[in-house]
C-alpha cells in the first residue's frame, strides 16, 4: 500500500484518557445518554458554554513536543552560578535522584492523611524534622514549608499571634536579610497592619515595641554575627527572634538555638534538591517547645497502632484553618513533601561525617577565595564567613562582572560596587581558579591555591558549633548505595501510590502524570539554573512562560496570568491582594469585606483574614448551592464595604450553580470583585471559561488540573489568571526586575514560584491541545456521573444538578450506616485500604460523607473495581443491621489489617482471616499490605513528639 503524507501521529490524549471508546459508550448508555455532548449539555448550564474550540495548538505527539521543549531548553544557558541568596547548587545523589525524585512511587502519592497506607513518607518526613531540629538546635521542626521567604513571613505572623499584647505592632527585619525574603515579609505585613522595620540589626535600637525580630545567619553578604546578646535582649522586651538560617552552615556554626532564638527557618534546597530556576524547593521552620502548637504547616508525630506498633502520623491533623477558618493565622495546606523527603535522604545518606565533610570542603573553599582576593589586593572584610565573600573590586566591579561572564560565571553585584561570591558542594578547584582569574590582572595568576593555604582565614572558636548532630541511628546506617538504595525501596513499599491503584479524593483531582511530561523537570538546563541568573542566560524559560501564561489565559477567558504563586493556597492569597490592590489604586481602599460561602475550602476564609478581609459567611440552600437571597442580602449590607466574593466551581459540593452569572452580577452591582477557587477546574477546560461568565479572578491548581503530581503532599503551584483591569496590579519582584509600579509585592521567594515543574503543565497542555483538554473534561465529568450513578443505590448521592448529574465529583451520604450499623466514616476509609484503595475525602464539605473524584485518566475496569469495593464494604455494613456481624468486631471497626493481623497464632474474630485480608477477587492477584494497624490518633495529639524515636533493641 503507498503510504500517505502526512504520518499519522500517536495520540497522547488516547493515553491519558483512560476509558476506551467502547468503555465511554457503555458508560455513556448506563447513564442513558447516547453521547459526551448530549450529557455535557444537561450537566453545564447551557448560559456558560463555550461554543468554539479554544484557540490553542493542536496536540503534539509525545515525540514532538519533547523535541520544542529541548529546543527551549537549548535557549537556557547554564553557567556557573556564585550568587547565593539562599540557593546554591548541590550534587543530587544518584540513587536519591532515580530511586524518590523521578520515581511515580513518590511523587504520585497523596498527602498521607491516611496514615496507615502512607508509613514510608511519614518515616522519611520525621527524618526530615529531625535533621531540621538537631541542626537547628531547636525541639521542634514542622514537615516543610514552601521557601524560605514566605517561612519567615509565616514566622511573623506566629510571633504576632503569640504576642498578645497589641501594643507591640512592629516588626524588625535585618537589612543583612535576603532581598526577596525582605520584600515577601513586607508584602505579608502591610494588609495584617504590622509595621515593618528594616535596619542593621547590630544598631537596632528597642524604641518602637517589637513583638519580633527577623535575623540572617549567616547575612546575605556572608558575615556571620553571633545573635546571643541581641537574642536576650529582645526576649527581655517581650520579643520572639526569628533566624533565617543556612542549613549547611549549622554543621559547623553554633545553632539558633544555642543562641536562644525563638524560631529558626530557612531552605533545605541545598541538601541535594535542584536549582531548578527557584524551586520546588523545601522551607524548614523550627520552634521552642513553647510554640509548638502555634507551628503552621504539617508536622509529623510518632504514635503507635491498635497493637501497640510504632506508627507515624501527621500530628493535629485537622489542619487550623479548617478549625478556625478566618481566625486562623495561616492558610498553608502545602508542604513540600517529595522536596523534603530528598532533603533528609541527602542527610540519611551523607550522615554527620560526610555533612561536615561538604560544609568544610565549601568553607575551605570560600576562606581560599577571600585569601586569594587579598593577595590580588582587593578588599575583603575581616568578619567571618561560611561559604558567601564580599569583596570591594576598587572601581573594577563592571570589568570583572563582564571577565566572568565571559569564563561561564556569575557573581553577584551589591549596590555600591561590591561583588559577593557564594560556593557550594560542587565547587572544584579549578572553579576556584576560575574565579580567582576573573579578579586577577590580565586574568593571569602569578600564585598556587598552595600557596593561599597559610592566609585562609579560619572561623573563630566562639562561633563553632560544639554539639553533635544527627546522632539517630538513621543518619548512621545508610553510607553505601547498596543500603541507602534497599531503604529507599523499603519505604516506598509502605506508601498507597498512583502505582498501586487510583486514589479518589473528591477536590484533589489525582490524574495521571505521565512519564513524558516528567521527564523535562531533570533536564540539567531547567533545573540546573539560578533563580536569580540574569535575562540573557534563561531564554529558554522565558518562551515555557511565555506559551504557558498565554494559554492559561486563553483556557479561563482572562488577559494575564501570574505563574508566581508556588501553591492553591499561595494562590488564593495572591488573588484577594490583586483586588485590595485595585480598590486602593481607585480611592476606594475601604472595601474589605469578603464574602465566603459556608462551603467553601477552609483555606478561603484564611487566605481573606490574610490579605486584612473581614469574612462574612454566605448560607448554601438545601440543594448545597449559594442562597441567592442570603447573598444579596450581606451584599446589599456590605455594600459600601464589599470587596469581594470567594466562589468555588463548580461548587464545593460538586456540581454546576446555575445561577453563577447572577451570583457575579449580585457583587459587581454592588462595586465588588469576584475571586474563584479554581480547585475545580478541571470540570470546565474546553467546556466553559471562568473569564466569561463573571469571575475577575481566578487561582489554577497546577498540580490538580494540570497535571503537576501532588508529590505525597507537595510541591503544587497556584497561579492567578485575572481579567484585564486587574494586569496591573500582579505580583512583582525586586530581585528579577518583574512587574510594574502598581504591583503587589511578591508573594513566593522566586519570581516563577517553583519554575521547573512548570515544564509539566507546558508538557500535558502542548500533548492534549484544545480538542484534548475537551476530552479530559468530558470523560472526567463522565467518570464521575457514572460511579455516582453505580454507588448512588447504595450511597445517597447528596448533591445533584440538573437532571440529577452531578460535576467532575460527587459526594457520598454514609450518614445512613453511623445510624443503622455503628460504621463511621472512618471505618469506610480504613476498610477500603483492605481492598487496596486509598479512602475519597472524608467528611468534607459535610461531615458523614466522602467526596469521590475518579479523574478522566481512570479506565472503567479500574471504576468498577473501586465500585465493586465499596458496594462490599456496603454490604458488609448490612450484615452488621442484619445481626450476621457484630457491631464491635467486624471487618470494619477492625480495619485495616496487617499481615501481623492475618498470620498471627491467635485469631478471635468471629469473621475469617480470608475475608479480613482478600475481600474481594482482586486483592489475591496484587495485595497491598497496610504497614501498621489502625492508628490510635488522640494518643499521639496528646503526646507530641516530632523526632526520630530512639530505636527499639528488638529491632536492631
Amino acid at each position: 500500500m503507498k503510504p500517505l503524507l502526512p504520518f499519522e501521529q500517536d495520540s497522547f490524549a488516547n493515553r491519558h484518557i483512560g476509558p476506551s471508546e467502547a468503555a465511554v459508550d457503555q458508560m455513556l448508555g448506563a447513564l442513558g445518554y447516547t453521547s459526551l455532548e448530549a450529557l455535557i449539555d444537561t450537566a453545564v448550564p447551557d448560559g456558560i458554554r463555550l461554543r468554539r474550540p479554544l484557540d490553542l495548538p493542536g496536540a503534539m505527539s509525545e515525540s514532538d513536543a519533547t523535541r520544542v521543549l529541548a529546543g527551549y531548553a537549548s535557549k537556557n544557558r547554564v553557567l556557573r552560578s556564585y550568587l547565593g541568596m539562599g540557593y546554591s547548587d548541590c550534587f543530587v545523589p544518584g540513587v536519591i535522584r532515580r530511586n524518590v525524585f523521578e520515581n511515580p512511587g513518590w511523587y504520585t502519592q497523596y498527602t498521607p492523611y491516611q496514615a496507615e497506607i502512607a508509613q514510608g513518607r511519614l518515616e522519611a518526613l520525621l527524618n526530615f524534622q529531625t535533621m531540621v531540629v538537631d541542626l537547628c538546635g531547636l525541639p521542634v521542626a514542622n514537615a516543610s514549608l514552601l521557601d524560605e521567604a514566605t517561612a519567615a513571613a509565616e514566622g511573623m505572623a506566629m510571633a504576632r499571634a503569640a504576642r498578645k499584647d497589641a501594643s507591640h505592632s512592629a516588626f524588625f527585619v535585618s537589612d543583612a536579610c535576603h532581598p526577596q525574603t525582605v520584600a515577601v515579609v513586607r508584602g505579608r505585613a502591610e494588609p495584617l497592619g504590622v509595621e515593618i522595620v528594616v535596619g542593621d540589626a547590630g544598631k537596632v535600637a528597642f524604641d518602637r515595641r517589637y513583638f519580633g525580630l527577623l535575623l540572617q545567619y549567616p547575612a546575605t553578604d556572608g558575615k556571620i554575627v553571633d545573635y546571643t546578646p541581641l537574642c536576650q535582649a529582645a526576649h527581655e522586651r517581650g520579643a520572639l527572634v526569628i533566624v533565617a538560617a543556612d542549613l549547611l552552615s549549622l554543621v559547623l556554626l553554633k545553632s539558633p538555638g544555642e543562641m536562644g532564638a525563638d524560631v529558626a527557618v530557612g531552605s533545605s534546597q541545598r541538601f541535594g534538591v535542584p536549582l531548578g530556576f527557584g524551586g520546588p524547593h523545601a522551607a524548614f521552620f523550627a520552634v521552642k517547645e513553647e510554640l509548638e502548637r502555634r507551628l503552621p504547616g504539617r508536622l509529623v508525630g510518632v504514635s503507635h497502632d491498635r497493637r501497640g506498633k510504632h506508627a507515624v502520623r501527621l500530628a493535629l491533623q485537622t489542619r487550623e484553618q479548617h478549625i478556625r477558618r478566618e481566625k486562623a493565622t495561616s492558610n498553608i495546606c502545602t508542604a513540600q513533601v517529595l522536596l523534603a523527603v530528598m532533603a533528609g535522604m541527602y542527610a540519611v545518606y551523607h550522615g554527620p561525617t560526610g555533612l561536615l565533610r561538604i560544609a568544610r570542603r565549601v568553607r575551605d573553599a570560600a576562606a581560599l577565595l577571600a585569601a586569594g582576593l587579598r593577595k590580588l589586593g582587593h578588599s575583603v572584610g575581616a568578619e567571618p564567613f561560611f561559604d558567601t565573600v564580599r569583596v570591594t573590586p576598587g572601581g573594577r566591579g563592571n570589568e570583572i562582572l563582564a571577565e566572568a561572564a565571559r569564563r561561564g560565571m556569575n557573581f553577584r553585584s551589591f549596590a555600591g560596587g561590591d561583588l559577593g561570591l557564594a560556593f557550594d558542594e560542587t565547587t572544584t578547584q579549578a572553579d576556584l581558579l576560575a574565579v580567582l582569574g576573573a579578579f586577577a590582572p590580565a586574568g593571569k595568576l602569578t600564585f598556587s591555591l598552595q600557596d593561599l593555604t597559610g592566609d585562609a582565614p579560619a572561623l573563630p572558636d566562639a562561633l563553632r558549633r560544639t554539639s553533635e548532630i544527627l546522632t539517630h541511628p538513621v543518619f548512621r546506617k545508610y553510607g553505601t548505595e547498596t543500603e541507602m538504595l534497599r531503604y529507599i525501596r523499603k519505604l516506598e513499599s509502605k506508601d498507597l501510590s498512583l502505582t498501586t491503584s487510583m486514589i479518589p479524593l473528591g477536590s484533589c483531582t489525582m490524574k495521571l502524570n505521565a512519564t513524558t511530561e516528567m521527564l523535562p523537570v531533570s533536564w540539567p538546563e531547567f533545573s540546573g539554573i539560578h533563580p536569580f541568573a540574569p535575562a540573557d542566560q534563561t531564554e529558554g524559560y522565558r518562551l515555557l512562560f511565555r506559551d504557558l501564561e498565554a494559554w492559561l489565559a486563553e483556557i479561563t477567558g482572562f488577559s494575564a496570568v501570574s505563574l508566581q504563586p508556588n501553591s492553591g493556597a499561595q494562590g488564593e492569597y495572591a488573588g484577594l491582594l490583586v483586588i485590595r490592590r485595585y480598590h486602593q489604586a481607585r480611592g476606594q481602599g475601604h472595601r474589605n469585606v469578603c464574602l465566603i460561602p459556608r462551603s467553601a475550602h477552609g483555606t478561603n476564609p484564611a487566605s481573606a483574614t490574610m490579605a486584612g478581609m473581614k469574612v462574612v459567611v454566605v448560607e448554601c440552600d438545601q440543594a448545597g448551592n449559594i442562597d441567592i437571597a442570603d447573598l444579596q442580602n450581606k451584599a446589599e449590607t456590605h455594600a459600601a464595604d464589599l470587596a469581594a466574593l470567594m466562589v468555588t466551581y463548580p461548587s464545593t459540593h460538586g456540581v454546576f450553580e446555575r445561577r453563577i452569572r447572577e451570583i457575579c452580577d449580585v457583587i459587581h452591582a454592588r462595586g465588588g470583585q469576584v475571586y474563584m477557587d479554581g480547585a475545580n477546574l478541571n470540570a470546565q477546560l474546553g467546556v466553559c471559561r471562568p473569564g466569561d461568565f463573571g469571575p475577575d479572578v481566578c487561582h489554577l491548581n497546577l498540580h490538580k488540573t494540570f497535571c503537576i503530581p501532588h508529590g505525597g503532599g507537595g510541591p503544587g503551584m497556584g497561579p492567578i489568571a485575572v481579567a484585564r483591569h486587574l494586569a496591573d496590579y500582579l505580583p512583582g519582584h525586586p530581585v528579577a526586575g518583574l512587574g510594574g509600579k502598581e504591583s503587589i509585592a511578591p508573594v513566593s521567594a522566586a519570581p516563577w514560584g517553583s519554575a521547573s515543574i512548570l515544564t509539566i503543565s507546558w508538557m500535558y497542555i502542548r500533548m492534549m491541545g484544545g480538542d484534548g483538554l475537551l476530552r479530559a473534561t468530558q470523560v472526567a465529568i463522565l467518570n464521575a456521573n457514572y460511579v455516582a450513578k453505580k454507588l448512588g443505590v447504595h450511597f445517597p448521592v447528596l448533591f445533584q444538578g440538573n437532571k440529577g448529574l452531578v460535576a467532575h465529583e460527587c459526594i457520598l451520604d454514609m450518614r445512613e450506616l453511623k445510624k443503622r450499623a455503628d460504621v463511621e466514616v472512618e471505618d469506610v476509609a480504613k476498610r477500603l485500604m483492605d481492598y487496596g484503595f486509598h479512602a475519597p475525602t472524608m467528611s468534607w464539605p459535610v461531615a458523614g460523607t466522602m467526596m469521590v473524584e475518579p479523574t478522566e485518566s481512570e479506565p472503567l475496569a479500574e471504576l468498577d473495581r473501586f465500585v465493586a469495593a465499596m458496594v462490599g464494604i456496603h454490604g458488609e455494613a448490612k450484615e452488621i443491621v442484619e445481626g450476621k456481624l457484630d457491631r464491635a468486631d467486624n471487618p470494619l471497626k477492625n480495619a485495616p489489617h496487617t499481615v501481623e493481623d492475618v498470620v498471627t497464632s491467635e485469631w478471635t474474630h468471629a469473621y475469617s482471616r480470608e475475608r479480613a485480608a482478600f475481600p474481594a477477587p482482586w486483592t489475591r492477584e496484587r495485595k497491598f499490605w497496610p504497614s501498621v494497624g489502625r492508628i490510635d490518633n488522640t494518643w499521639g495529639d496528646r503526646n507530641i513528639f516530632c523526632t526520630c524515636p530512639p530505636v527499639d533493641p528488638a529491632e536492631g
